[in-house]
């Protein structure tokens, strides 16, 4: 490289690094990002949400076709589950969504620099890659956004193919016959859907006595039965000795009961901050119990000039918290106002039918003693969800019980994930559940869930 210095470096490309690279460019910063990975957009676009997402798409258009479109006068005949293409259809979604990246830092003139990045003193940054010699850059300000990885459990013997993490379950050659899942959150749950939809038995073993845990308790319950009419069976209250792989299978041994035999095992146990091998020691930066990052109200860390961000810090690790942050951390180093609204970060498993939620679940108001009502309304009495033969869950409004401000909005239903954001943007404004009930919703809409559960909380839902 002919030019190694640098306004801001940003170290990682995944939603929070390639979205902070982007803006920083934008505010007239000399920007670099480096990344180890040949493909920009972290494990997001990679290996995880993009990925995922295709396939849950691909596997509930083969699901439907197969067992539900005669309700609506549609007849087909043999239906047959063509894999690969299914997985060739998930790969050009991927390819799509990073080359979209790169023609993005193109546009914006962002020094992209592939290798893997160590920090060193005086605002400088060594970056490493296979068959080059090494860079040293240098800027003002460096950005940590390195993401996270997949958290292990001690004795689970990953290898790839019998035992594998979340990488390995969107590439599976075929369906497995039996496929055992540890771990009851978002990846499991999605993962564990795609496969039941194409034709697997999926066993969901969970340590807590719930899955989906930090989600409201009510949904998430209704959440369970909705997935255990579909297929999946779950093992909750159940810790995980070992797993292994065993002949042409796994085998996974827990607590108080008998050996599973499976064909895949899918460890999906949640994440780590990937802070390994950044040379943070060099610049004197330490990490909390949990290998994250310490950082203050402007995501600075203790080390001067360098910052963090996304899934290497605390909070919840989703995509979209990360790009908030990113933009947030970059815009404050212009001299301006970068600020995130953690109580307004919704959270979104697209399994069938969709979890969405924001704000508090009943149970942190109880917990943290604040009086509150709810209102909820079930889609089985929207005009819209029976249309679509989706009448499954509901929607629930949490609102302060003095000042009717929205504390909490919890959905199970059909496209939840695109209800939320109007419940998003409502908190963001410090909006009543008054306000969402006074507002006029198109009909018929399954939006109109939202506005008769926000009339609930005041006992006045129209159609219940």
């Amino acid at each position: 490289m002919e030019d190694t210095s640098f306004d801001i470096i940003v170290i990682g490309a995944g939603p929070g690094g390639y979205v902070a690279a982007i803006r920083a460019a934008q505010l007239g910063f000399k920007t670099a990002c480096v990344e180890k990975e040949d493909l920009l957009g972290g494990t997001c676009l990679r290996v995880g949400c993009i990925p995922s997402k295709a396939l849950l798409e691909a596997s509930e258009k083969y699901h439907e076709t197969k067992s539900s479109l005669a309700r609506f006068g549609v007849k087909v005949g043999e239906v047959t589950l063509d894999l690969p293409a299914m997985l060739q259809h998930k790969d050009g979604v991927v390819k799509a969504n990073t080359k979209g990246i790169e023609g993005l830092f193109k546009k914006a003139k962002i020094t992209r620099v592939l290798g893997h990045a160590r920090l060193a003193e005086g605002g400088k940054v060594s970056v490493e890659s296979t068959g080059n010699p090494p860079v040293t850059l240098s800027a003002k300000h460096i950005i940590i956004a390195t993401g996270s990885k997949v958290a292990m459990l001690p004795d689970v013997k990953v290898d790839g193919k019998a035992v594998g993490t979340s990488n390995d379950a969107i590439a599976y050659t075929e369906v497995p016959k039996h496929l055992v899942v540890i771990g009851a959150g978002a990846i499991g749950l999605e993962l564990g859907s795609v496969w039941c939809r194409l034709g697997a038995k999926v066993t969901v073993l969970e340590y807590l006595n719930r899955i989906l845990p930090g989600m409201d308790m009510e949904i998430s319950t209704q959440a369970q039965l909705s997935l255990a009419k579909q297929g999946l069976e779950f093992k909750l209250g159940t810790r995980v000795k070992s797993a292994r792989a065993d002949g042409n299978g796994a085998i996974v041994e827990c607590d108080g009961m008998d050996p599973i035999r499976c064909d895949k095992v899918l460890v999906a146990v949640g994440r780590v901050p990937n802070t390994e091998n950044l040379g943070l020691e060099s610049v004197g930066i330490k990490t909390d119990g949990r290998g994250r990052i310490p950082v203050d109200e402007k995501y600075a860390t203790t080390a001067p000039g360098i910052y963090a961000i996304g899934d290497v810090i605390p909070g919840v690790m989703l995509a979209h918290k990360a790009e908030e942050e990113g933009i947030a951390c970059v815009e404050i180093l212009a001299g301006k106002h970068g600020h995130v609204n953690y109580n307004a970060i919704p959270n979104v498993v697209y399994t069938h039918p969709e979890i969405a939620s924001v704000g508090k679940s009943e149970e942190e108001l109880k917990n943290d003693g604040i009086a509150y009502k709810k209102g909820s309304f079930p889609f089985l009495a929207n005009g819209r969800a029976r249309a679509l033969a989706q009448t499954e869950g509901k929607v629930k409004v949490l609102a302060d019980a003095h000042t009717d401000r929205i504390l909490g909005v919890h959905i199970v239903g059909a496209r939840a994930g695109d209800l939320i954001a109007e419940a998003v943007v409502a908190m963001e404004f410090g909006a009543s559940s008054e306000d969402i009930a006074r507002t006029s919703h198109a009909h018929p809409t399954l939006a109109e869930a939202l506005k008769e559960a926000a009339l609930g909380v005041d006992g006045r839902s129209i159609h219940i």
